[in-house]
This record gives structure tokens, sequence and C-alpha cells, in this order.
């Protein structure tokens, strides 16, 4: 039997038999031969019938690639991570030996050496690839029934995912259908404010606030899984649109839209719903044992060496009129000055804004806090009226 070997990417993925060739004497193809039925004909190697076997269990699906990413990138960069966290178990080597990419839709299968390391690379889902956060799935062919015969469904728990920047307690905790994502946090929230909104519902299980790896600042977004599952759908529907400061929360199942709950959770999730708005105000900078004034203290703003000069100084408070009026009726924009004999001047640092009314000030407090400002995180609170009345800057 003749035999047709057809090559992709350089390697011999299948063997096609080829017109069998007459034999002297016997009638052509009555006895159709089998590939390997005689010694001096090729076979495929056991090797790769496993590979064809296993494959829906040893490719992963990553989501959201950059316009710029290649077969080459993705295979290097997914290799070196899977090393750094120490998830390669099938040897010294590469653990990514395939990368297909879809660049219209944005995504690719990459195909790893093993079960168990496809199993370990579930756990970089949301890691950081050419900026941007990506999702690591199973591919929708994955068979779990079929995958659990062939090793570990879950990444190892041992993983050290620090070494790559995710939340090393996340390993296998954010993974499921009941991962939940959470969207369009302020970007001043920190990591136990937006613990304590999540926990309103329940204990957590997994839970990752996902920040730039350079300036560990939040990137507005996180994961959670609950402890008890039944409420997923309870924390998602008392969440979605709720406005925290000039942002919309998006809170939804991670791989869905967004759910309806059952007509059995309504009045659960009535009395989530007013545990929220209590929350939500609480959660206001500048709110906690303060009640809104009309006047506004601003920190991390400028520096005392930008007040010395007066046409500096002059630059600052016309921009700081110009955009701090954008919010409402601007009464008054009051910059502490360093004084010449270098005598201690009180608020030097701050800006203080008066505005006609609460609405406007809560508006602007709204708007301003956690912006940047000369590198710096602005930081925007209520000030007594009375003490900025009587020219006291240094609360």
């Amino acid at each position: 039997m003749g035999v047709r070997r057809l090559f992709v990417r350089g390697r011999i993925s299948a063997m096609i038999p080829g017109p069998t060739p007459a034999i002297p004497g016997m009638f052509q193809n009555m006895f159709p031969l089998a590939s390997g039925q005689f010694g001096g004909l090729p076979v495929m190697p056991v090797q790769a019938m496993t590979q064809q076997a296993t494959r829906h269990a040893r490719r992963v699906y990553v989501g959201g690639l950059s316009p710029t990413a290649n077969e080459q990138t993705v295979a290097t960069y997914f290799s070196h991570v899977m090393s750094a966290i120490g998830g390669n178990t099938a040897g010294p080597g590469d653990a990514v030996v395939n990368v297909y990419i879809n660049h219209e839709k944005k995504f690719a299968f990459v195909e790893m050496r093993s079960v168990e390391e496809a199993s370990n690379a579930m756990a970089l889902d949301g890691i950081i690839f050419e900026g941007a956060p990506v999702k690591v799935r199973r591919p929708s062919d994955y068979n779990p029934s079929l995958a659990a015969t062939l090793g570990p469904s879950q990444p190892n728990p041992n993983l050290n995912l620090g070494a790559v920047g995710l939340n090393p307690g996340s390993a296998g905790g954010l993974e499921g259908p009941d991962r939940i994502f959470v969207g369009g946090l302020p970007y001043y929230f920190t990591e136990a404010q937006v613990r304590e909104l999540l926990e309103s519902f329940g204990a957590l299980r997994g839970f990752d606030l996902v920040k730039d790896r350079e300036t560990g600042n939040s990137k507005g977004y996180a994961f959670c899984v609950y402890q008890d599952l039944s409420v997923t759908d309870i924390a998602c529907a008392a969440l979605n649109g709720i406005k925290m400061g000039d942002k919309t929360l998006t809170v939804r199942r991670a791989n869905q839209g967004q759910i309806q709950p059952k007509p059995e959770q309504e009045s659960v999730l009535l009395h989530a719903q007013q545990q929220i708005a209590m929350q939500r105000m609480m959660l206001q900078p500048g709110a906690i044992g303060t009640p809104p004034t009309k006047v506004l203290s601003l920190t991390q703003v400028v520096t005392e060496e930008e007040l010395i000069n007066d046409e500096d100084y002059e630059d600052i408070l016309e921009d700081m009129k110009i955009e701090c009026g954008k919010f409402g009726s601007l009464l008054n924009v009051v910059i502490p000055r360093p004084n010449p004999t270098g005598e201690p001047v009180a608020g030097v640092g701050k800006v203080f804004l008066e505005y006609a009314d609460t609405e406007s000030s809560t508006k602007a407090r709204a708007g301003l806090n956690g912006r940047k400002f000369g590198g710096n995180q602005v930081v925007a609170s209520f000030y007594p009226e009375e003490k900025f009345n009587q020219g006291e800057y240094d609360g």
C-alpha cells in the first residue's frame, strides 16, 4: 500500500493511504490492506493517536487578545508564564506546542503538552498580556467527563501565581459558571472596601481586584465567587446598575449576560438592595462621619514648590476655577501659599472649593476624587463650612 504524508506547519499530523498497487496474480483491491498490517508499511504512532484523543483536554481558549498578538508571541508568553508559576509538569521545555489565532475575533486556542498543564493554565484567567487582561477558559469542545479520565481537571493549588501578578488565592477558586465580574468600580475603592461591599451577600470563596502591574492601582474591575453559590444571582441583580460616585457598576456572571432573580429570591433581593444603599453611602470618599457641605478639600493636588512663584500660582488658580467650575456654581477657590519668611502656614498643599450648594459640591467630589493630577491621585472630601468661613485650613 502506498502512503502519502500530509505536512502541517512542518509536522506530520496524519498519514493518508494512497492507491494500493496491483499485486501480481490477485485481483486488485480484493483484499484491502489496513495500514500497519505488514511490518514494512509505516503506521500512525501510538503517541500521535494519544495526542489526538486528548487534544480537547489539552487546548486552552484565550480571549481578548490585542491586535498585535501573533502565534509566536502567545506561545512564548504562555510557555514563560507556565514555567514561572511552576505549572510545567511534563518535564523541561515549553509547555505550549501549538497556537491558532483568530485575528478577527481576537482569540486563540493554545495547545499544551499535557492535560495537567492545560488544567494549570486555567489559573491564569485575567493575566495581563500585552497590556490588557485576557480570558483563559476551556474550549467549547471540552468534555469534562472524558477529561476527568485523562488527568487533573483543576489547577494545582500550590501554583505560584504571585510570580506573574495574579492573586495567589485564586487558583481554582475563581473558575466556574458562578464566577462574577464586577466592573465600573471607582478607582479609589480599596480592596477592603470592595470586599466589604460584596460580602454583604455572604462569604467569598475567591476574590481578585485587578490592579495595574506597574503602579499597583486598581483597574476598576474585579472577580469573585461566593462560598454559597445560591446567592450569585441575587448579588448580581442587587449590585448591577448601582451608581458609585461618577461610575455605574456592571455586575454579572463572568461568562453570561444579566441574570434575572428567581421569584423566591425577590424578598432576599429587596433586603440586599437596602443594605447596598447604606453601604454605597458609607463607601463614598469623605462620607464617613462627614455630612455633605458646600466646601470641598482637595489634597495631593499641588506641592509647596509650585505655589512660590506668583505666575505659577495664578496659572494654577485659574486652572482650578475652570476645571472645578464644570460641576456647578463655584463661588470661591482658596489655595494657601507658603510664607516667604519660612513660617508654617496651615493648609499648604491643599485646595479648598466653595460651591453655592451641596448638590454642586457632591458632584465635584464624585468627579474629582481619584483623578490623577501631576502624577498624584487626588483625594476630595467635604470640609466644615464654619472652619472655611473663619479661614481655618488646618483640618
